[in-house]
């Protein structure tokens, strides 16, 4: 555990020096946060929040299920509010992607890693380290972002019960649980790519397109052809599961230390 630690520590120290990368942790959460709100804000006073209000009965019952023991503007609220999960699932993939990008190839490029490899530390260790020091971030700046969210939105919202329904089961299981499985989906990505590639930014690029699916369901989602629930949250999460698994596997082979100390230029 120790040295899994130390070069966490070492990542940190070295990858934060890189503007894109403070970009993507700092002030990337920061906009996907203030967004919602901003429209949630926008929307007090409007007659938006009450003209969606009145077409609530005209839409199928899953979109009025949403709101629970909402009811007219309060409704409307967080039905506005609920398209915007997507972001805070987007955050915990592109954070750790980014950082595991630049760490790996970063190292490949000023020839930084050979000397890391020749120490006693396992693969196994190392790319956990590697792994740990894009996931920790990346969930700690997602929490925080949901809580930022979370306490706007009650300073904000008409109604307390707005508030109360983020905190509900799909948003928690969202946040807290298919929050970490996508940042380890989106780490054992990179860590894939950055193993066959010489470029930070073609690295990051690549990785990026792990993100595709979730865009897909946002758009979606936006334009009513899906509504995202606590059982679509939780089949995404089973199958998370598998997909972690075999990622981790497939990552660890395609990290071959030898090739690394005798091929890579």
């Amino acid at each position: 555990m120790e040295k899994i630690l130390t070069i966490i520590r070492k990542e940190w120290s070295e990858v934060f020096k890189n503007r894109f990368v403070v970009f993507a942790v700092a002030f990337m959460p920061l906009i996907f946060t203030i967004i919602p709100l901003v429209i949630l804000y926008q929307m007090q006073g409007s007659g938006e929040a009450s003209e969606i209000a009145g077409s609530l009965n005209a839409v199928p019952n899953e979109y009025a299920a949403i709101c629970g023991e909402l009811t007219g503007q309060d409704c409307a609220q967080y039905f506005i509010l609920s398209q915007f999960l997507m972001l805070f699932l987007i955050m915990p993939i592109i954070i750790p992607v980014t950082i595991a990008s630049y760490s790996i190839v970063g190292e490949k490029t000023t020839r930084t890693l050979e000397p890391v490899l020749a120490t006693p530390i396992s693969t196994v260790e190392l790319l956990a380290g590697k792994a740990l020091a894009g996931v920790i971030p990346a969930l700690l700046v997602t929490w925080g972002s949901y809580t930022i969210f979370t306490i706007g939105t009650n300073m904000i919202a008409a109604s307390p019960l707005v508030t109360k329904q983020l905190l509900d089961p799909m948003w928690l299981l969202a946040i807290f649980v298919l929050g970490p499985l996508l940042s380890i989906a989106g780490v054992s990505l990179a860590v894939m790519i950055s193993s066959r590639v010489n470029d930070p930014r073609v690295a990051e690029q690549l990785s990026s397109l792990v993100m595709i699916p979730l865009l897909a369901v946002f758009m979606a989602q936006s334009f009513g052809l899906i509504q995202v629930n606590k059982t679509v949250i939780i089949w995404f999460a089973l199958g998370l599961v598998v997909i972690d698994t075999l990622l981790l596997y497939f990552a660890t082979q395609l990290f071959q230390r030898e090739t690394i100390l005798t091929r890579w230029k």
